[in-house]
């Protein structure tokens, strides 16, 4: 069974469900769980560069779970099965992600919060990890000695145990036109959000939320 774990934001429990309904109406074989940061073992004080709930839960998969598991951010939208996903895992590497090479178009995102600029970007917003590799066994985001930018940069793997994924399963809505996308990430801002109701493919994740209260109440 693979394993799926979405970052949770109890601002937007909806944007939650979207990406959850578009993994499961797609694949099979799945169990998919929320990052609720109230319901992990998570005492790490606030951090004003936070822009979500779960920007450092995403690093304590490899303590829920063993064998790979994915994590995804909330804003995604899934358009292909993941168990294709899933097939591209290699034992040798700790993390597997898209390493987007790219600079944010703007200074803000989700709702108004500053949007940061940092090496390996958005690198973590969907990572396959391997959870049983040794170097994932410690992480501890609650060692406040260690800031977001450690966690988000991979520092304690060498770059050679990262390896890599098509973009296509991370595709950052705005910033890629080349090719079909597999995952949509509405990194800047979704349709959920006043300014971002005619974002690009913004009306494939209405559908999806229209899709998600019809069967709701079926």
């Amino acid at each position: 069974m693979n394993k799926v774990f979405i970052g949770y934001d109890s601002s937007y429990p909806e944007v939650y469900e979207v990406a959850k309904h578009s993994i499961l109406r797609r694949s099979t074989g799945v169990e998919v769980y929320p990052l609720k940061r109230d319901e992990l073992n998570y005492t790490r004080g606030e951090d004003p560069l936070s822009s979500t709930e779960f920007t450092f839960t995403r690093f304590m998969v490899p303590q829920l779970t063993d064998g790979w598991a994915l994590f995804c951010d909330n804003d995604f939208l899934f358009l292909d099965d993941v168990s294709n996903l899933f097939s591209m895992v290699d034992n040798k590497y700790a993390i597997m992600c898209v390493k987007h090479d790219y600079k944010p178009l703007t200074k803000t995102k989700m709702d108004g919060k500053h949007q940061y600029v940092y090496p390996r970007k958005n690198w973590s917003s969907l990572m396959l990890w391997n959870c049983d590799h040794p170097d994932n066994q410690n992480i501890d985001v609650n060692d406040e000695s260690k800031d977001g930018k450690w966690f988000h940069r991979f520092s304690w793997l060498y770059d050679n145990q990262i390896g890599e994924i098509p973009y296509h399963w991370n595709w950052l809505v705005g910033y890629y036109s080349k090719g079909t996308p597999k995952a949509l990430h509405y990194t800047d801002g979704g349709p959920w959000l006043d300014e971002y109701k005619d974002t690009e493919y913004s009306k494939l994740w209405i559908e999806e939320n229209e899709d998600r209260r019809l069967h709701q109440t079926l």
